[in-house]
């Protein structure tokens, strides 16, 4: 059974684990060299209260996270924020993503968030199955921003309106 929490300090040696596996293998992030513990304690550290992070476990062990981030600096961007999960690859297509999804939503809503922003890179499809059954809705393309894996890449921005006033 998965179940769905708070992310502690604890976790973040298998946290780094998953991301450093989409550093080398997935175009999911444009980080291009894998993050020291060190580092990722730093991003760590920006979570909490109105920034969640959870974590998805399944028989003990954690196999996904998700986070709401920062999307803007200036204050006029406090009601937005930007959307990040990430799985283990064993993990994928087991609904993991879905009970994460469902949590940080339910997580945005409470905090009283107006939008929320995904970037998804373009061919990404799971990804965008995923945001799409949540209703997030596909709003522009960067085009040609990020070189990775000897190829630039594309970004798409989806966009999850909460609260219409």
């Amino acid at each position: 059974m998965i179940r769905i929490r708070e992310a502690v300090i604890t976790d973040l040696p298998t946290m780094l684990k998953i991301y450093n596996y989409a550093i080398l293998n997935l175009n999911a992030t444009f980080d291009l060299v894998e993050q020291t513990l060190e580092e990722r304690t730093s991003w760590f550290n920006k979570y909490g209260g109105k920034r969640p992070l959870i974590v998805a476990e399944l028989e003990g062990e954690v196999v996904g996270y998700s986070c709401l981030s920062m999307f803007r600096e200036k204050a006029a961007y406090d009601g937005t924020v930007e959307i990040s999960v990430y799985l283990s690859p064993e993990h994928q297509g087991k609904g993991i993503g879905k009970s994460l999804m469902t949590e940080i939503l339910k997580r945005a809503r409470e905090i009283g968030y107006h939008a929320i922003i995904a970037g998804i890179t373009t061919g990404n499809d799971s990804s965008v199955k995923l945001h799409e059954k949540f209703g997030f809705e596909f709003v522009g393309r960067f085009k040609d921003v990020g070189f990775k894996f000897d190829q630039w890449q594309s970004v798409d921005f989806y966009q999850l309106i909460l609260h219409d006033e």
